[in-house]
């Protein structure tokens, strides 16, 4: 298989593409100007302005598959006016156009574009599927508005599935990485009352389960979570147990609010999203993790 990647230089990117490699697909690689050289055959596009040659044009259309992982961390610094503006156009600039480009080229390539759980909102106890609608917020608009371009290619005939990504876990990067020199030191606890759902998957899975999205061509939306989510206080003692640490100590909601703007605090940190992989257990899908013990020594290993 001839898979395109954007934003192979991220955590997700460089584990699928490391992968796919392995198994013996071959990875094009989608570069922006100024982007780090890649040791893959390259793809050259901007989609802040709507460029690509045409010769890059037409080897996109030949791809078997195009994953779409391209979009500015979320969680990096505070959400100023503008940092938001950047999130949401990041994602939505580049989906938009890989889509028209792809409906361009005839519609042969499956497109498999990232979404996150953060389209659901904060739901409280209620356990989130597929089909659950979009809750509210801001980073539940960006999603909705995310997996709506992708959709473009969808009209034009195009194979398209979105995948809505827990918390990805792996001590290389992402919220654990950041996490884990607390943790280290005895001064890791829960975040705010502890009592809010959070649905992580391990590293490994997460690229296991878009491989499967791939080889079984699955379409619409697709959670990526670990079968069993926890909460945020079963999270930290998993972590403190994994570490042979305590995690005993708490970062109250005020102070969260305080040191990263509310919301952010209260989007990232303290929502509550219980939600489960409905589509991927109905496929045959076998997790490796499915626990989060499991998924917390996944990541530290």
């Amino acid at each position: 298989m001839r898979v395109g990647l954007s934003g192979a230089s991220g955590l997700l990117g460089r584990a699928l593409s490391a992968a796919l490699t392995q198994r013996g697909d071959e990875v094009v690689v989608l570069t922006r100007p100024g982007s780090a050289p890649s040791s893959h055959p390259t793809i050259h596009w901007d989609p802040s302005l709507a460029a690509i040659a045409p010769e890059d044009a037409r080897r996109l259309g030949e791809l078997d598959a195009v994953v779409n992982l391209a979009g500015a961390g979320i969680g990096e610094r505070r959400w100023s006016l503008a940092r938001r503006r950047e999130i949401r156009d990041s994602r939505l600039t580049a989906t938009r156009f890989l889509a028209e480009l792809l409906a361009r080229a005839g519609g042969r390539s499956h497109l498999v574009s990232a979404s996150a759980i953060g389209y659901y909102g904060t739901r409280g106890d209620q356990t989130l599927d597929e089909a659950s609608p979009p809750g509210e917020g801001f980073l539940a608009d960006v999603c909705v508005a995310w997996e709506d371009a992708a959709q473009g290619y969808a009209v034009a005939g195009g194979a398209v599935a979105a995948l809505r990504t827990g918390i990805v876990l792996d001590a290389r990067g992402g919220a654990l990485a950041r996490q884990l020199p607390l943790f280290r030191l005895g001064l890791g606890g829960r975040l705010g009352p502890g009592t809010q759902w959070v649905s992580p998957i391990s590293l490994d899975d997460h690229v296991r389960a878009t491989l499967f999205a791939l080889d079984h061509r699955l379409t619409g939306a697709v959670n990526l979570v670990a079968p069993s989510p926890t909460t945020n206080a079963e999270l930290t003692r998993a972590l403190a147990r994994a570490l042979g640490r305590p995690g005993r100590l708490a970062a109250p909601s005020f102070a969260l609010r305080l040191a990263l703007g509310r919301q952010m605090a209260d989007e990232l940190l303290l929502s509550s999203q219980r939600v489960v992989p409905a589509r991927l257990v109905a496929a045959g899908f076998a997790f490796e993790h499915p626990t989060v013990d499991e998924v917390v020594r996944a990541a530290l290993d």
